[in-house]
């Protein structure tokens, strides 16, 4: 018998959603990954992930590798390269022993990370006269 307000048709996949992509728990993995999908790694991957979309690392996902994608929710730990191309957010768990390059970064309180960070678009540098060019201050005597 079926149950009242529950679907018994199996769901269609859309072929334009990029794939999603799961690395368990009790999982491990030694290569590299390349997809065109998603990814959510709560398990352990020692090799390099690169995929166009969006790359998760669970609290107790640990990837020791380079990890290259379009944006990247980070729980669990790197040891690695991070080379993200839109959005990398860093939550309160997460732990990165690594380079950083990114185009915008969202970091949590309590997220850890070790490395150099190149973020967004090069800064020009301030010409002399523009603003934000220091003032030089001149000491001198007040009447008494």
């Amino acid at each position: 018998m079926l149950s009242k307000g529950k679907s018994t048709m199996a769901k269609t996949v859309d072929p334009q959603e990029p794939a999603r992509n799961r690395l368990g728990q009790s999982t491990s993995i030694k290569g590299d990954i390349q997809s065109d999908g998603n990814f959510r790694i709560d398990g352990k991957l020692e090799g390099t992930i690169e995929t166009k979309g969006k790359v998760v690392i669970g609290a107790s996902g640990l990837v020791t590798g380079d990890v290259i994608c379009s944006h990247a929710d980070i729980e669990g730990t790197i040891k690695g390269r991070v080379k993200v191309s839109e959005l990398l957010s860093l939550k309160s768990t997460a732990k990165i022993h690594g380079d950083i390059s990114t185009d915008k970064l969202s970091i949590e309180p309590g997220a850890v990370f070790t490395g150099t960070c190149q973020m967004g678009a090069t800064i020009k540098d301030i010409k002399d006269g523009e603003r934000g060019k220091p003032t030089e201050r001149k000491e001198g005597k007040t009447a008494s």
